[in-house]
């Protein structure tokens, strides 16, 4: 694979032009498309196989007038006031004219005031899907009682649910990234050229995303997700490959010969690295939740696309930059590069001896520092978020409050049961004994009347329980009510509701988890047995990828679900995470560990192979590369952090646990555990036995073979063709 890449790297520096113009021409194309073709994005969750969603694709056959989205619009009369029906009727009346607005419910006939008679609820039912509600409809639906004096006016449901967009936040990280790209390479054409490259990456892929949605259904979050990953991923596969051709014409190769090096080196590296993180996003997939697939498959491909213009378009951006890619005083007065000879030893090699002089002691704080730190992931609740997670002063988390101050939060966690007979006798009579064992449910408030479909073969009962939607009690008595009804003969009676659907797609992800984490760690396992040709290795690479994610998890849990700190990264209400977070963290870690650990340990590795002792090797292998993998680990952090700004929490958490798993993942288990297990693991850290050693493929990443044939041949003074 090394030399192949090494000849796609001289190819690119010599076609510059043209590399750049075929990738300019696929920008404008793509750019075109998404500007023609882009659909709306969605914030619906949809569950194959759970009774949640069962009880929905029932509805839109039985009962489609229900199938659509609900408003709730809430007042509230001024302290120590009562409602006046003649000042709610025109709110009523104005709510029901609006375009895709089915029927608004008089809250003094549907009983909907609360017992002080100060506040009550509008129901407002659509005709279509959240996700089908125009922009000019909600806005419509959120200037309703606009005009009504003396009373306030909140506007709620799930209409209110909007598409998360990207703002000037995330520019933070990108000029963090930026910084940090001039301080590693001490100069502005390089931090420069290697960011415009990753911004390219980017660009393309997500221009790529947009077009699809015309055809293909994305959740809010999955162009944030592919966003925040593409743009991590891009700068830290260019600043590889950039900073090994500075060191090839520090040597003193001439560009073109460094940049196909760098390329078959670094760039073997990258493609490894990047398929890692593709199969574990794309292993998303095996969970068998469509939301959570196509999440994992947009960010996959904005990765894929990171790699090849790290390995294409970053040699022709070479090729321009030429001499001025390096810092002033290593050029030459005529613009060429200036050898060296010995470079000064940096701080990875003084790290690397410290640690291997303390190296137990640095296991053993590290390792028991960890295991602290996942302690609180023991208490982790998930589930989907509701609008009491959201902004303080947003219109949604104004309802919420409003509905809760007045009724109870329980009002916020509505739940559906759908009752399905044969005829309308057997329906109803399955409704009245649904309704009697609801109602003696433990942490249901009550029940509302049935409401049938004009066959009288379907009936809604409106369940409203005492918590609210992401509360223990409300989860229980989800369950309660499921067992009770369960038994119900003469119809089919299934129990659905945002909330309801929240907890089955909750306990289905949880399922899942164990599973998922058990396949990326055997794949990482096999992987970097494959790269790295031994047994040790793999196994404390996995090891060491496990105690990034408890750890992650557990600080996670700390500050977002029970609230330590949670001001310092605008939490406002803490709650249980975001029910896909924990499996998308896996993946998406999984990918970066593997990052690290192929960047560190493939210099130890290509040492020992070439002679040097084994803890000679691990202190080369940090000091050639620490100061790389600590400005990719700052840069992926600055990305990530940039996220946490953001106020949808869904986003907001994901950057923060990406954040804090990159910077543990490379500071304390790559740049500290591992080389104290290599140091202490001598030798035997590249045992393996001969049969294996045999039978494995050698797919040479570090580019071992093309090295000894490019020695060869110069030897011969017959150099490579392209």
């Amino acid at each position: 694979m090394a030399t192949l890449l090494y000849r796609l790297g001289r190819f690119s520096f010599r076609r510059k032009g043209r590399i750049a113009a075929v990738w300019l021409l696929l920008l404008i194309l793509l750019g075109v498309g998404a500007a023609t073709l882009m659909g709306p994005t969605s914030d619906k969750f949809s569950m194959p196989g759970t009774e949640s969603q069962r009880a929905l694709d029932d509805l839109d056959r039985q009962f489609p007038q229900a199938g659509g989205a609900t408003g709730a619009i809430v007042l509230a009369a001024p302290e120590g006031e009562k409602l006046d029906p003649a000042a709610v009727a025109p709110v009523v009346k104005e709510a029901s004219g609006l375009d895709g607005v089915i029927a608004a419910m008089d809250p003094f006939r549907t009983g909907s005031v609360s017992q002080d008679g100060r506040y009550a609820l509008i129901q407002v039912q659509f005709d279509k899907p959240a996700d089908e509600v125009t922009d000019k409809q909600k806005s419509a639906y959120e200037a309703v009682g606009a005009d009504v004096e003396d009373l306030r006016v909140e506007h709620g449901g799930e209409v209110m649910g909007g598409d998360v967009e990207v703002g000037s936040t995330e520019a933070l990280g990108v000029l963090v990234a930026a910084v940090v790209l001039v301080v590693t390479f001490g100069s502005l054409v390089a931090a420069g050229m290697t960011l415009l490259n990753a911004l390219i990456g980017v660009a393309v892929g997500m221009a790529g995303l947009f077009s699809l949605t015309g055809v293909i259904e994305l959740t809010s979050t999955a162009p944030i997700l592919a966003l925040m990953l593409g743009l991590a991923v891009g700068i830290d596969y260019s600043l590889f490959i950039t900073s090994r051709y500075r060191q090839y014409l520090t040597e003193g190769h001439e560009p073109e010969e460094a940049a196909g090096r760098a390329t078959g080196t670094a760039g073997s590296a990258v493609v490894f690295a990047g398929a890692t993180v593709v199969i574990a996003l794309a292993g998303l997939s095996v969970v068998g939740i469509p939301f959570l697939s196509v999440m994992g498959l947009a960010a996959a491909g904005t990765v894929a696309v990171a790699v090849l213009v790290a390995l294409t378009l970053l040699p022709a951006f070479l090729a321009f930059a030429g001499e001025k890619i390096l810092p002033r005083k290593q050029r030459h007065a005529d613009g060429h590069a200036a050898e060296n000879g010995t470079a000064p030893e940096g701080f990875g090699f003084t790290w690397g001896r410290i640690v291997t002089k303390l190296r137990v002691p640095l296991l053993i704080v590290g390792i028991l520092g960890l295991g602290a730190l996942t302690l609180p992931a023991q208490d982790m609740r998930m589930a989907l978020p509701d609008a009491g997670t959201a902004a303080e002063g947003s219109p949604a988390r104004e309802a919420y409050d409003l509905t809760s101050e007045g009724f109870g939060e329980g009002f916020n966690g509505r739940l559906i049961a759908v009752v399905n007979g044969e005829d309308a006798q057997s329906t109803g009579a399955a409704a009245e004994k649904a309704t009697a064992l609801i109602k003696d449910t433990d942490g249901i408030l009550t029940v509302a009347p049935p409401q049938l479909n004009e066959q009288g073969t379907t009936a809604l009962l409106t369940i409203i329980p005492e918590a609210g939607p992401t509360a223990v009690a409300t989860e229980d008595a989800v369950h309660d009510i499921r067992d009770r009804v369960a038994d119900i003969e003469g119809a089919d009676i299934a129990l659905t509701g945002a909330t309801a659907l929240g907890i089955d797609v909750s306990e289905k992800l949880a399922d899942a988890l164990p599973v998922y984490l058990l396949l990326v760690v055997g794949l990482s396992i096999l992987l970097l047995m494959l790269v790295f040709r031994s047994v040790l290795v793999p196994l404390k690479a996995a090891l060491g990828f496990l105690l990034t994610v408890g750890a992650t998890f557990g600080i996670t849990v700390a500050i977002f679900q029970e609230g330590h700190l949670a001001g310092l990264v605008g939490v406002d209400t803490p709650g249980p995470l975001v029910s896909f977070l924990p499996i998308l963290l896996i993946g998406i870690l999984f990918g970066l560990a593997m990052d690290y650990e192929v960047f560190l340990v493939s210099r130890m590795r290509e040492d020992f192979v070439h002679g040097a002792g084994p803890q000679a090797a691990m202190v080369s292998g940090m000091g050639h590369n620490a100061r790389v993998v600590t400005a990719a680990a700052l840069i992926m952090t600055a990305v990530f952090g940039g996220f946490v700004l953001m106020d949808d929490p869904i986003i907001k958490s994901i950057g923060f646990a990406l954040a804090v798993g990159v910077v543990i993942d490379a500071f304390v288990v790559r740049m500290t555990l591992v080389p104290a297990v290599m140091s202490l693991l001598g030798r035997a850290a590249w045992w393996l036995p001969k049969p294996l050693d045999k039978a494995l493929p050698d797919l040479d990443i570090e580019g071992e073979k093309l090295n000894r044939q490019l020695a060869a041949r110069t030897r011969e003074e017959d150099p490579v063709s392209v």
